[in-house]
């Protein structure tokens, strides 16, 4: 194995990866396992450095924090409105008010950046 250094190029990082699927598996503890937790490591950390993440697109946030907390679109009535409100919304055919952005922040810890990005869906 060759020593371990840090990322610093497209190269290095290609060449983790390629080490990383290799020693995918290891079991936790052993020295294969060990080696595998620092690849990951240092390959999270020039990723986040590296790599930008646009953040998601508003309804995908509001549908995965849905599924996260176990709601339901009648779970949204207090946030969003009524049951057709949040139908037009979750289906892309309505944005987001302020009003709603503001509650969905404040009651389901949406990001608010997220929330007024504008929505990949068809209108």
């Amino acid at each position: 194995m060759a020593e371990l250094k840090p990322i610093r190029t497209k190269a290095d990082h290609e060449a983790a990866m390629d080490e990383v699927a290799a020693l995918w598996g290891a079991a936790s503890g052993t020295p294969k396992g060990d080696r595998l937790d620092v690849l990951v490591t240092l390959i999270d950390a020039w990723e986040s450095a590296n790599i930008p993440m646009d953040p998601p697109d508003p309804i995908d946030a509001i549908l995965f924090r849905m599924e996260q907390q176990g709601l339901t679109r009648k779970d949204l009535e207090g946030v969003i409105g009524t049951r057709t409100r949040i139908a037009e919304v979750l289906n892309g055919k309505r944005g987001l008010s302020i009003e709603m952005i503001r509650r969905l922040h404040e009651q389901l810890g949406i990001p608010a950046e997220v929330l007024i990005r504008q929505t990949h869906r068809a209108a």
